[in-house]
């Protein structure tokens, strides 16, 4: 699939490899300076995480994606095939060097560095992505009217106290909410939920897909170039770089790797650094028949999982499984989250049509993107976003315009919004 024709040339000022939505807010971000950019992508625009992530602006979302009971947790984790987090027995030779990272990050002074670098990048992440679709004619994609996490046992209250307290801390507004103020605002919500902590400063969009489409025409329309083809290998060249992929080699001045998952690997054929990145398997049941049951994303403290209203129904999202990119998608891991929705409503969710999805969050072991410009300017990086993805997508997007101007001038970052110093996501922090 194209769109030029097969006499058209293939050149670019950039390559962005990997359209999904920070390749394509980047990409967008790019050609609106003056860029000619080309997109590949073996996929359709949009059809990887982009597609299924559940749809919420995670700002609250601070803290890296675990912490020590990740310790103890590692027994149920190989055993229990449905729990919420998973790690698939045969893939734990390959995780554990993955896992060790982690667990090292984990110490005092690695974790309150990863913090303040999430932190740094999600409070911005709103009012960038409203930036964005108001200049795309898409704010309406975006209600920022907060999120909800829930608890409906006694004993869990004292662990909701100490996360308010955490998140208060680290300056995330956050509202302690009774019975009474959760059926007020979600009255489909069953009355055991005895309490819950709101987030003022989040959000949700209406459909992932829709927002990637949205974005996708507004980058055609200014010049971009987006071609579905597998890219197989990247190199240096002496004017730039050199992509090879299944339909030939394309040459540019840059190339941008926002491939998520899939990233690591033409980043070490550029660089010659290996990056720890992983993913995390993240399932996702879409309930069609569900309208109207929650006014904005309710997440279960004790069952770890989110519900998202969207126009095209409820989404149920948040396990995440270790397996690596090549073992077949559990779908039974889908299901299960409907069974987990059981009890949090005072009448249970329609599963009826449902359809269940997978996809890959790449995960790097900080808990931080990689963000950076490197090899004299010819190569930007843009992956490892986590569960955060969607959530820190056009702040990266203005991110890495920067870097690109930057690289054009020879001098350092340019722009003049308010843009987090790109130390902690820097390439380099992996020696």
């Amino acid at each position: 699939m194209s769109d030029s024709p097969p006499s058209a040339s293939p050149d670019a000022d950039i390559i962005v490899v990997g359209a999904g939505l920070v390749g394509v807010t980047s990409a967008l971000a790019l050609a609106r300076q003056g860029h000619q950019v080309l997109v590949l992508d073996k996929q359709e625009p949009g059809r990887g995480a982009s597609y299924g992530n559940a749809g919420h602006m995670a700002t609250e979302q601070v803290f890296p994606i675990a912490d020590a009971s990740i310790l103890t947790s590692l027994p149920g984790m190989l055993m229990d095939p449905m729990g919420p987090l998973r790690l698939d027995w045969k893939y734990l030779p390959r995780a554990l060097p993955w896992l060790a990272r982690l667990v090292l990050n984990l110490r005092p002074t690695p974790f309150r560095q990863s913090v303040a670098g999430i932190r740094a990048l999600n409070e911005r992440s709103l009012a960038a992505w409203q930036r964005l679709l108001a200049s795309v004619d898409g704010s309406h994609l975006l209600k920022a009217d907060g999120s909800l996490l829930v608890y409906e046992k006694p004993e869990s209250h004292a662990r909701l106290e100490a996360l308010e307290s955490r998140m208060r801390e680290q300056q995330v507004p956050v509202e302690l909410w009774d019975r009474e103020a959760i059926q007020r605002a979600a009255p489909q919500l069953s009355d055991a939920l005895l309490g819950g902590l709101f987030f003022p400063a989040t959000g949700h969009v209406l459909d992932p897909w829709r927002v990637v489409t949205t974005l996708v025409e507004a980058a055609r329309r200014q010049g971009v170039r987006f071609e579905q083809e597998t890219v197989q290998s990247t190199r240096l060249t002496a004017k730039g770089v050199a992509v090879t992929t299944n339909a030939g080699e394309r040459e540019a001045g840059q190339v941008l790797i926002a491939c998520g998952a899939h990233s690591a690997a033409l980043t070490a054929q550029l660089t010659g650094k290996r990056v720890p990145l992983d993913t995390e398997r993240g399932y996702h049941l879409m309930l069609p028949r569900e309208h109207e049951r929650l006014p904005f994303a309710v997440t279960s403290l004790e069952r770890r999982f989110i519900m998202t209203p969207m126009e095209i129904g409820l989404r149920l999202a948040g396990t995440v499984e270790f397996a690596g990119l090549e073992a077949p998608p559990n779908m039974g891991r889908a299901w299960q989250l409907h069974r987990l929705s059981r009890g949090l409503f005072k009448t249970d969710l329609d599963a009826g049509d449902a359809t269940p999805w997978m996809g890959f969050r790449p995960s790097l072991p900080d808990s931080l993107p990689i963000i950076d410009r490197v090899c004299d300017g010819r190569v930007l990086l843009a992956f490892g976003h986590h569960h955060l993805g969607l959530t820190q997508a056009a702040i990266t997007a203005e991110l890495i315009a920067d870097l690109a101007a930057a690289a054009d001038s020879g001098a350092g970052p340019s722009s003049t919004r308010d843009l987090p110093p790109l130390a902690p996501y820097r390439l380099a922090r992996f020696g």
